[in-house]
Order: structure tokens, then C-alpha cells, then sequence
């Protein structure tokens, strides 16, 4: 299927690993440029070199911390013409109310709940100039599953979920395509470090770890390419009546949680 996005410019934010990385894989494959922007200069080099082996597209790099603000206003002067913007950037750390203290509750917003909002505003603002563009907001489950083990990302997830939906329901006047996606645990070396973390402290051998996913739905995480591809397509002309929505991808298991 011709997802028609030759030609087209796509920012990824979080693009040198996990959902990000295979999601500007999966956009150059459609013949996408891409600018890949995530914190560690030397990861993102990787990634443009890869990609740019692979596919005929423009791959431009820009190495930031997007909980700073005023970096969020350079990656907007130096790429103004993005048509497609994907939020991917920021994990939130794991435990209940009484573990998560202030200061890193705060910080974790301030990368990923306030680091989307504000690349939303610079983004949409050029976006609704042209008359054009599609933003996708790649935020987590937990806004379903509602973990308290999992509180601070509950909160922010179920945030950015509700501001998704609001921004989306009027974006179209603006000729503005605004939609979020929930991916479930997704094999990513951040949920594979946790889970070797986890089968150490249980077992006391750290490759015991597939044996925690087993109960997961297929026997396994998804792969990131199957958040990829889904990203891709919700970007395209293919989905042009998507906005304001959230798809939820995770093989059913927030659909059972709640």
C-alpha cells in the first residue's frame, strides 16, 4: 500500500532507540525525510547512518533535551517545514506515590508530558500557518491500565491522552491532524533492562527474562516495528479522517484491566 508520504518531512523525537528508531526506520522506507532528535549525539549519529544506508531520504539529526524549553524553540527555527511531528521522547520511572518524591515526579513531566505540550504549541502554530501537518502522540497504556505501581506515568500518560483528544477536536479547522497511540510493553532495550533487573532480583540469573513476558499476551512483548508501522500509517493520507483519537495497541490487556 502506497502510504503516500514521498517527499514528505518527518520529525521523531526519542529517535535513536526502541519506538522511535523504527519509526523513522519505517517513515524513510516510505520514502520520508526524517529529522531525528533525542538527548546523546553519538546514538543519533548511529541511527542517521543507518538509515541514510538504507534509504534514498534526507536524514538530519538534532541532539536535545526537550525538558528545556528553549531547546524546543531552536528544533522549531531549524526545522520549520515538518509536515508530520511525532512525540516519542520521555519514560517515566516506575513505584507508587510514596516513592516517586517531588523532584523526580517533576522531572519526568518536564520531559515528557511538558516536553510534548510544548513541542505541540511550536509545531501546530507552524502547522496552522500552512493549513497543513499531523502530529502523533506516542504515550503508554498505563493511562488505561491505571497501575499504581506505575503512578507518575498513570497521570502523565492519562494527561497527554485527554490533551491529545482536546487539541485533535479542533486541529481540523486548522487543516491539523492530532492524534495519540498507547503502546502496551513493547521489547524495547529500556523494557529489557527491566525485565533482566527483575529476573536478577527474583532468580539471580538476569537471562531468566523471557521467562516474565511469557504471560504476556502471544508469549512476548510487541516489537517495536508493530508501533511503527502503526504510527506510519496514522500519519498518512491513508488515515486522513483520524483526529483526536487515542488507539490503543497492547493485545487487549487494558481492554481486560479495566
Amino acid at each position: 500500500m502506497d502510504l503516500q508520504l514521498a517527499g514528505k518531512t518527518a520529525l521523531i523525537t526519542g529517535a535513536s532507540k526502541g519506538i522511535g528508531r523504527a519509526t523513522a526506520n519505517a517513515m524513510a522506507e516510505e520514502g520520508c525525510n526524517v529529522v531525528l532528535v533525542a538527548r546523546t549525539a553519538a546514538d543519533l549519529k548511529t541511527a542517521q547512518a543507518e538509515i541514510a544506508r538504507k534509504s534514498n531520504v534526507r536524514v538530519d539529526v538534532f541532539a536535545a533535551d526537550l525538558s528545556d524549553s528553549a531547546n524546543i524553540d531552536k528544533i522549531a527555527a531549524a526545522f520549520p517545514g515538518v509536515d508530520i511531528l511525532v512525540n516519542n521522547a520521555g519514560a517515566i520511572p516506575g513505584g507508587n506515590l510514596i516513592e516517586i518524591d517531588e523532584k523526580r515526579w517533576r522531572a519526568a513531566w518536564d520531559l515528557k508530558v511538558f516536553g510534548y505540550i510544548n513541542m505541540c504549541r511550536a509545531f501546530y502554530a507552524l502547522m496552522k500557518k500552512r493549513g497543513s501537518g499531523v502530529i502523533v502522540n506516542v504515550i503508554g497504556a498505563a493511562a488505561r491500565t491505571k497501575d499504581p505501581d506505575y503512578i507518575c506515568g498513570v497521570a502523565g500518560n492519562a494527561s497527554l491522552a485527554a490533551f491529545s483528544e482536546s487539541l485533535g477536536s479542533v486541529s481540523v479547522r486548522d487543516g491539523v491532524r492530532v492524534m495519540a497511540l498507547h503502546p502496551g510493553p513493547v521489547a524495547t532495550d529500556r523494557l529489557v533492562g527491566l525485565m533482566r533487573k527483575k529476573a536478577q532480583d527474583k532468580t539471580g540469573d538476569p537471562e531468566k527474562w523471557r521467562d516474565l513476558v511469557k504471560p504476556l499476551p502471544f508469549g512476548r512483548a510487541a516489537h517495536p516495528e508493530e508501533i511503527a508501522n502503526a504510527i506510519v500509517f496514522l500519519a498518512s493520507e491513508r488515515s486522513g479522517y483520524t483526529s483526536g483519537s487515542v488507539v490503543t495497541i497492547d493485545a487487549g490487556i487494558s481492554a481486560r484491566a479495566s
